[in-house]
């Protein structure tokens, strides 16, 4: 055991019959001699002690008796300590075949052979700063939850959204995004509630941003939670989707959004040329510094339903499909991605996630971007209503299905998961 000499300034009275063998850690050294015992710098006395670590056995100090050169000694004359024995092999069972072992040069299980090993060469890690957590917000002030998703609530946005960004930010997920229940009232065709100043959205960021500055905050940036219709834009008589006009009041929308203090701003609509137009407008009116996290690959998923139901925000006729993408094309993925990387997109998203982890991977390997996913609704439904049925053990699931996204290339994970998975990883009990 190592020896280390510590010269440190005595600054209380010496002590009358001090005697080391009665003190763990310290011991008189025949090796070091001194003219005295103390020895005087800069006009302070000092003391000179050689310092050994104790050893412990069975909760108790065990006084050391013997030196390093004693114990070298010994073992070189043959008298090493005893250890314990090598365990035995463990009994196989009855009936097992006796085999020749197979001459393997490579065995990977010996990587995997106990839980200190398999932690060593973990290649993925996930934390609660990976999580982004989605918040729904309306007016009122009680709490009102979602039938579809259980444990997920309509909060007020003055009381019951303050509590809950609170809890998340005990155990470290720090980065929300909201989507708000609009009263029917204020929906309309062209959906220009949504770039409202004193709107809900606004409102609740600048509220939050006065309690907790340092939190950050995603937005949504489409027209369906403010449209009469039900779609992320400006529905035509024909039913046709228009493009560039809804672009037009979504650039407005964005700019409300970062005028009350969001950070990055998320166009989920999926219209051509909206991230180049968005971040003209952010900059035009001197919001450089606000993000971009552009739904770059959105795919018209029937995953989704209990996010409607939440919004109330079901089309009122007709589907999604000529916006968002078609559930079996791989490639086209790359089109948007390249596309919104040119406009001036921060952060690419895949939307659903877990059955999309091919498309995860794929950007993570073409762009240098950050790529966020987001396990929606129906994700984390299923995941509960197995849990509920005691067909699945929810936790070890939910746990596993994030991990899943985080190692198909996901640097941040948008989740209704995210306190839930938090405190897992703070060890907090269920």
């Amino acid at each position: 055991m190592g020896s280390t000499i510590v010269n440190a300034p005595c600054t209380v009275p010496s002590v009358k019959g001090f005697d080391t063998l009665y003190y763990v850690g310290l011991r008189p050294t025949s090796t070091l001699r001194f003219n005295s015992g103390r020895t005087s710098i800069s006009g302070r006395s000092q003391r000179l002690f050689v310092v050994r670590a104790s050893e412990r056995h069975d909760g108790h100090v065990k006084k050391i008796e013997m030196s390093i050169e004693e114990c070298e000694a010994a073992v070189v004359a043959g008298n090493a300590p005893e250890a314990p024995p090598v365990p035995p092999k463990p009994a196989a069972p009855v009936g097992t075949p006796v085999i020749q072992p197979f001459q393997l040069s490579r065995r990977p299980r010996r990587n995997r052979k106990s839980p200190a090993l398999r932690a060593s060469f973990q290649e993925t890690s996930i934390s609660p700063a990976n999580f982004v957590y989605p918040l729904f917000i309306h007016e009122g002030q009680e709490d009102t939850p979602i039938g579809a998703m259980p444990g997920c609530y309509r909060l007020g946005w003055r009381h019951g959204l303050v509590e809950e960004v609170a809890k998340a930010r005990d155990v470290g997920v720090n980065s929300i995004v909201l989507f708000p229940k609009v009263p029917d009232a204020l929906k309309s065709p062209t959906g220009d509630e949504a770039y409202n100043d004193n709107g809900l959205v606004p409102r609740t960021i600048r509220l939050l941003k006065d309690k907790y500055p340092d939190l950050v905050i995603y937005t949504d940036v489409a027209l369906d939670p403010y449209s009469s219709d039900g779609h992320d834009g400006i529905v035509r008589e024909d039913g046709v989707i228009m493009n560039d006009e809804t672009v037009h009041q979504l650039c407005k929308q964005a700019v409300s959004q970062a005028r009350a203090g969001a950070d990055v701003v998320s166009p989920s609509d999926m219209m051509d040329g909206r991230v180049g137009a968005i971040r003209d407008a952010l900059d035009a009116e001197g919001f450089h510094h606000v993000s971009i996290m552009s739904y770059t690959a959105k795919y018209a998923s029937s995953f989704y339903g209990p996010f409607r139901e939440a919004l109330d925000s079901n089309p009122r006729f007709g589907d999604k499909k000529t916006y968002q993408m078609n559930p079996a094309n791989y490639r086209e993925a790359l089109v948007e991605a390249h596309e919104d990387e040119a406009e001036g997109a921060d952060i690419l998203l895949v939307k659903p996630g877990l059955p999309y982890l091919d498309i995860i991977r794929l950007l993570r390997d073409e762009s240098p971007l950050p790529i966020a996913a987001y396990q929606v609704s129906g994700e984390y439904s299923m995941i509960k209503a197995g849990g509920v049925l005691k067909m699945i053990d929810e936790e070890r699931v939910m746990m596993e299905s994030l991990m899943c996204l985080r190692r198909a290339g996901a640097d941040i994970i948008l989740t209704y998961f995210a306190l839930q998975a938090a405190r897992c990883l703070c060890g907090e009990k269920r």
